[in-house]
């Protein structure tokens, strides 16, 4: 059974956007997600770098050097998570990471539904580059997906599936933000927040200190963890995460979604394209309808 009755719940066809990362560092990070990540510039306008694969942004530096870094413990971004469609060219990301960057490297696992890396970038964002299994292979139990930790070699992986052509032309394959994992200050307020207000269904749990969210059967769009932020309240304005986009199929899922928050007392600003709110945790959040 989902969490909602089905009018409640976002539409199936909902995905993630780009995502805004106020930096202090605008060359040191843009060379980071373009150089080591390899995403291309898109835009380059007044401090603010666009980078991305194909038309398709995933994310958004904006040069904040007035900023400080936010305190470990402070709700924020967990990571930014970027989806490829091919081992091959998650493969050939990971290659130039460990090429350009080694030290950034955090860790990573075979996750059932999904393999993954994890990185810090240049200002300690967290960055995960993975890739999905088919869906017919994700396993299912009373709503929940299984998901694990299971241990997976860099070095294999690399020798298994690198590919030279893949690696040549690396920012001409697609790729897309795949989800977004916060840190929050507890995960009750987090499930009435993104299930209970936004309309998101609850897909995993993590030993009651991460939450898992999606529409659609997706196996998460969002996670939220209290694992380093737990007891955490508002954010202050700091580095870090500026802003996580949700796209929406329709205007009429759109109009939905912000009678809903409205009806949950979420103060929102709808400007008929788009709907800006904040979470419990001050981490801001757009949500427009596809273009």
């Amino acid at each position: 059974m989902s969490d909602l009755s089905r009018s409640d719940l976002l539409a199936p066809d909902t995905h993630m956007g780009a995502v805004t990362l106020r930096v202090a560092d605008l060359e040191t990070m843009t060379a980071y997600y373009r150089d080591a990540v390899r995403l291309t510039v898109l835009a380059d306008v007044a401090g603010t770098v666009t980078l991305g694969r194909g038309p398709k942004p995933i994310v958004i530096l904006e040069h904040a050097p007035e900023l400080r870094h936010a305190t470990p413990h402070q709700a924020g971004l967990f990571h930014t998570a970027v989806l490829f469609e091919t081992e091959a060219d998650l493969a050939a990301s990971v290659y130039e990471i460990a090429q350009r960057h080694p030290g950034t490297f955090t860790g990573s696992a075979d996750h059932l539904v999904s393999k993954a890396f994890y990185f810090t970038d240049p200002e300690g964002n967290g960055v995960e580059l993975y890739w999905d299994r088919d869906r017919a292979e994700w396993s299912w139990t009373h709503g929940r997906v299984e998901m694990n930790n299971l241990f997976l070699d860099p070095n294999n992986y690399l020798r298994d599936h690198l590919d030279p052509v893949a690696l040549a032309a690396a920012e001409e394959r697609p790729a897309s933000v795949g989800h977004v994992h916060l840190c929050v200050g507890d995960l009750p307020s987090a499930r009435s927040f993104y299930v209970d207000q936004l309309g998101f269904e609850t897909t995993a749990e993590w030993q009651g200190q991460a939450l898992f969210v999606s529409a659609g059967k997706y196996h998460h769009h969002m996670a939220m963890n209290t694992w380093n932020s737990a007891g955490a309240g508002r954010r202050r304005a700091t580095l870090g995460l500026g802003l996580v986009r949700i796209k929406l199929p329709s205007d009429d899922d759109l109009g939905a979604l912000g009678e809903r928050l409205t009806r949950h007392h979420v103060p929102v600003a709808d400007d008929g394209q788009t709907v800006r709110f904040e979470d419990p945790w001050a981490n801001r959040i757009e949500i427009s309808a596809k273009p």
